[in-house]
């Protein structure tokens, strides 16, 4: 999963002026002691493919005012097979307390809106009569957001080998330190709505957290924060791209950790740092090519991870699977991350992705429902696709990064309302057909 890293530049000239309202939440934290490597190597945050489709409206508007364009065709003509209706299903049925229960700040919908649908999932069981294919004909009709031009990426929850023991070269994993404290600017400066900052307090004056390179020469040491530590500095570094992750200990154990916080630094895409300075093409700015070239280049891995000022910390995780924006967990193949400006958080989403370049946008074709969200997913129709774990995950979401079209489910009657109050657009309607914008991935 893609984490939060907006910052505005104004909270730091302003800073001096808020210090005094802070304070500093004590954490108590506790794990190996890290020995520090002789060359120290850092770690990433996700190999993501960056630019949107070329038509995708600016993220500074709401799914509301845009073009919201009704769809005279059922859920299922859109090619919804009963396995993938059972499975979104499920994962809409776990939606259900946050759907009715929270804003939706895309401003498409309100909590009553989803009520009968899912009342009507509460009730549905296996044994029903009613198929998981007509449930979603019954209570949704399609829209298209905007063009409805969709990019689509895909993130998984990587598996690396980690020691409870610190040993030369090895890479601690963190919790959360004590001293990173946050604050919501609004709350000081109302012109600076949406806005956080993120840094420590010292000598009495607030200032950004430590960078990426500073974390990596040890300034954490003797804290007593390691989760554990990494056999791998690269593979640490996409782990905190992906948001969470699975460590294989060298006792059997495995331990589950998820996303708990971040620096506050700007995040800078190591691979088209890469292919600026003409190290590697274009074409091989994969994950799976960044790693290779990582670990092919030890003497310059460092610096280009460090380059990536932005650190991710970690908690240990009890729950099945990682926990998304709802705070439920997220599944293989039907978890979406969502700008939820755009895409309310909970709803079904269908994607039909274009495959006549190759590579793994087939995969993603189908329903899908929106329960995650990530920092670097920003804008109509863009999203990121949960894969789970394991090496056929890791393939197939770092391979993707797919132009196509996509489709929100709304239940039915609310797109009519929104033509005839929001949004006077809302009545037209476009043609269902996949996209043909090629897929164009990048870290």
């Amino acid at each position: 999963m893609l984490i939060d890293l907006a910052k505005n530049s104004t909270a730091y000239m302003r800073r001096s002026q808020i210090v005094a309202f802070f304070g500093l939440t004590i954490l108590t934290l506790s794990a190996c002691q890290t020995s520090r490597p002789t060359a120290s190597h850092s770690l990433p945050e996700k190999a993501k493919a960056p630019s949107a489709p070329q038509k995708q409206a600016s993220p500074s508007k709401k799914a509301s005012a845009l073009d919201i364009r009704p769809q005279s065709i059922p859920v299922s003509r859109l090619g919804l097979t009963e396995e993938n209706a059972k499975k979104a299903l499920e994962a809409f049925r776990s939606s259900c307390p946050f759907l009715t229960s929270h804003p939706d700040k895309s401003g498409l919908t309100a909590a009553n809106d989803w009520l009968p649908a899912c009342q009507a999932a509460k009730n549905l069981n296996s044994t029903s009569s009613t198929s998981a294919t007509a449930f979603f004909d019954r209570y949704f009709e399609p829209v298209s957001v905007g063009g409805g031009e969709a990019f689509v990426t895909g993130y998984y929850e990587p598996e690396i080998a980690a020691s409870s023991q610190a040993k030369d070269g090895y890479a601690p994993i963190y919790k959360v330190p004590s001293d990173l404290v946050e604050t919501n600017l609004e709350d000081f400066f109302p012109e600076m709505k949406g806005k956080h900052f993120k840094g420590r307090v010292k000598k009495g004056h607030l200032v950004p957290y430590y960078t990426r390179a500073e974390i990596n020469k040890g300034v954490l040491d003797n804290r007593h924060l390691e989760i554990a530590c990494a056999v791998d500095p690269v593979a640490l570094f996409f782990l905190q791209i992906q948001g969470s992750g699975r460590l294989n200990l060298e006792d059997g154990r495995v331990i589950r950790i998820g996303y708990a916080n971040q620096n506050g630094r700007e995040y800078t895409a190591i691979g088209r740092l890469l292919v600026d300075k003409g190290v590697i093409e274009k074409g091989h700015a994969t994950m799976a090519g960044i790693v290779e070239w990582l670990h092919n280049h030890p003497d310059q891995a460092p610096s280009i991870m460090e380059s990536n000022k932005s650190y991710v910390f970690f908690r240990e995780l009890k729950e099945t699977g990682p926990l998304g924006a709802l705070s439920v967990p997220v599944t293989s193949q039907i978890s979406l991350a969502v700008d939820p400006s755009y895409t309310p958080l909970g709803a079904p989403v269908f994607l039909m992705l274009d495959s006549k370049h190759g590579g793994n946008a087939a995969f993603a074709n189908g329903l899908w429902i929106a329960q995650d969200k990530g920092g670097a997913i920003k804008g109509a129709n863009r999203f990121d696709s949960y894969w789970g774990y394991g090496d056929k995950a890791e393939h197939i979401a770092g391979g993707l990064a797919s132009h196509g079209s996509a489709w929100l489910l709304l239940p039915k009657g609310v797109a009519a309302g929104l033509g005839s109050g929001k949004n006077g657009k809302a009545q037209r309607e476009t043609k269902i057909s996949a996209g043909s914008g090629e897929g164009n991935k990048s870290a």
